[in-house]
């Protein structure tokens, strides 16, 4: 880890980690992307297949998801920096099929480091959870996302005093749910994202 750095030389570093096993099987680190001086950052889980792939978050399924939510908040994704709680994926080998893994608390704390860092140098006004392991990251194990979405705490993490912090569901949550309620579910999440758009004013 470097002592001090920017974003490039963070990904560069982190390309190379070792800190956990998930390193021996995940195509590559997939690091965050988005401006550096972001003044949102939008945290999920881990990557995905296609994120695992590419090299870049949010550019599967759940990101065409994320995307289409962030465009009816008013967001700019152009505007944000998008990463995740863990920055390899891990999955479970199906066939020729990799499917979804959730990371245990041994690859959280791995990569906590990282996206410590990432926070620290965008320096954003906001952080805003996708899902509930990454609002556990950040909040603790005790936070539910069904109680507590949409409400902001302020959060104090290395390098930032008083972030304004909250969380809402995974953009594959809509995907997985029954074809009957992933228009409400979409809805919500719109709705959560537009409280962030307001907090950031």
């Amino acid at each position: 880890m470097p002592t001090s750095a920017g974003l490039d030389e963070l990904a560069r570093a982190a390309a190379s980690c070792e800190a956990c096993e998930l390193y021996r099987d995940a195509t590559q680190v997939v690091f965050g992307a988005g401006p550096p001086s972001a003044s949102l950052v939008l945290m999920g889980e881990q990557p995905g297949d296609r994120e695992d792939l590419a090299g870049q978050p949010f550019v599967g399924p759940a990101g065409r998801v994320l995307d289409e939510a962030l465009d009816d908040a008013g967001i700019d994704r152009d505007e944000v920096y998008v990463t995740n709680a863990v920055k390899h994926f891990r999955f479970e080998q199906r066939g020729k099929v990799r499917l979804h893994k959730k990371p245990g608390a041994t690859h959280l704390r791995a990569c906590r480091q990282w996206w410590e860092a990432e926070v620290a140098t965008v320096q954003p006004d906001v952080l805003c959870c996708l899902g509930a392991t990454a609002a556990q990251a950040v909040f603790g194990s005790s936070y539910r996302v069904t109680r507590e979405r949409g409400e902001f705490r302020s959060l104090d993490l290395p390098g930032v005093e008083g972030l304004a912090a909250t969380a809402t569901i995974h953009p594959s949550a809509i995907l997985r749910a029954d074809p009957d309620e992933r228009d409400a579910a979409f809805a919500g999440l719109v709705e959560d994202l537009r409280g962030v758009a307001e907090r950031l004013g």
